[in-house]
């Protein structure tokens, strides 16, 4: 087998499963589960039924690049939401099977393992898939802290130029799971003032930037800024996007990668080796739901109230930030977040996510501890009931 399989750590959920073992819940309470960025909301209609009416496209192998309709579809709702010119649906545009797929296997086909101690960068706290993308492409992880008083900015001074010259790849989640922050247009100018000086490759992780509750605000993504920095041809720049949380379906597994044309030329000769095409029905599906902006509206309508409600419910007792944009709320604990995440779950059965599962030890500190991570996914009446139980438990360490 692979040995680097051997340097994966246990996903956050199986870490969670082991903390909460043979912890009794309060039967007197409903269950509330809020541990997963999973989207509870109804698949639009329009949706489901174009999956329907096109079953018969199973009968045929779909091709890793897609269908035109669909590639043109997303060229032009990226042309719309990211304010663009123009993008090439043909050469710089790849439907994917959902971000995290593509997350992974952007980094298998992008390091070079015969290069001295590859590197590749990534936030903390951070989605796993990197860190498990970068040890199974044989490269070394390293981390950038993101922390409450630089307002969770990515402080790119971390890391010293032995790093940064090793560095090929460096993953960025904009809008940030968990923390929620939105990379500014000056973030990326020096984001790829670095990647200019040292060469490597930048994947943008998007799938969260639909959800934001200013309807005038939308958060800026990497290649509207690259666009905006008159980086033309997007150098080095992928980004990746995806129609769970914007659509609400996270089972139909769809998304695409965007930008540099000659590196999605490579990756898409990657891709159909591997395997990657998604499936007929779904590519039809896919380009209806991107062809929409109604029910992601109404999506975002939703996600606004419930973190409205709960932001009022919890504010007398504790601090907690309105997020930038996802679905998630960063909730600073009173006592050790595993310690809380048992108490909240033994107490008042709400299930969330210890923000230490979430990060890892660098600069001599691990930025998700004391710290739990909450999906506000769950019907409103369940958050709001939810946001009550967790300030009951937070009040009893005032």
């Amino acid at each position: 087998m692979n040995p680097n399989l051997n340097q994966l750590q246990p996903y956050p959920f199986q870490k969670l499963r082991l903390l909460l073992e043979g912890v009794v819940r309060n039967a007197a309470l409903s269950p509330i589960d809020l541990q997963i960025g999973e989207p509870k909301h109804a698949t639009p209609d329009f949706i489901r039924q174009a999956i329907v009416d096109n079953l018969d496209g199973l009968s045929a192998y779909p091709t890793t690049l897609g269908i035109p309709a669909l590639r043109n579809n997303i060229a032009a709702w990226i042309k719309q939401r990211f304010n663009l010119p123009e993008i090439n649906p043909d050469t710089e545009i790849i439907p994917v099977n959902g971000s995290r797929e593509a997350l992974f296997s952007f980094a298998q086909a992008t390091i070079d393992r015969s290069a001295a101690s590859p590197v590749v960068i990534c936030p903390n706290p951070f989605y796993q898939i990197y860190e498990g993308a970068a040890l199974l492409a044989g490269a070394t992880p390293h981390f950038i802290n993101t922390l409450p008083e630089n307002r969770f900015r990515l402080d790119f001074s971390q890391l010293s130029h032995d790093v940064w010259s090793r560095a090929q790849l460096i993953y960025v989640c904009s809008p940030n799971n968990p923390t929620g922050a939105v990379m500014t247009l000056e973030e990326w100018r020096e984001l790829f003032a670095l990647s200019d000086r040292y060469g490597f490759v930048v994947a943008a992780d998007e799938c969260y930037s639909e959800i934001y509750c200013d309807e005038t605000k939308p958060p800026l993504g990497a290649l509207d800024a690259a666009h905006q920095l008159g980086r033309t041809g997007f150098p080095r720049l992928v980004a990746f996007n995806s129609l769970s949380k914007r659509s609400n379906v996270p089972g139909m597994r769809s998304g695409f990668v965007a930008g540099d044309a000659a590196i999605l030329q490579q990756f898409l000769l990657y891709r159909t080796y591997h395997g990657c095409a998604m499936n007929p029905a779904a590519q039809a599906a896919s380009a209806e739901a991107w062809n929409d902006e109604k029910h992601v509206v109404e999506n975002r309508r939703l996600y606004a109230q419930k973190f409205s409600e709960a932001l009022a419910l919890l504010a007398d007792a504790m601090t907690v930030q309105m997020p930038d944009a996802g679905f998630y709320l960063w909730i600073k604990t009173p006592i050790g977040d595993t310690e809380f995440t048992k108490r909240l779950y033994q107490d008042y059965n709400v299930t969330v996510l210890p923000g230490s599962y979430l990060a890892r030890d660098a600069q001599g500190s691990n930025p998700g501890k004391n710290y739990i991570r909450v999906a506000l996914v769950a019907p409103a009446q369940e958050c709001s009931e939810a946001m009550q139980r967790i300030k009951s438990l937070v009040t009893q360490f005032s």
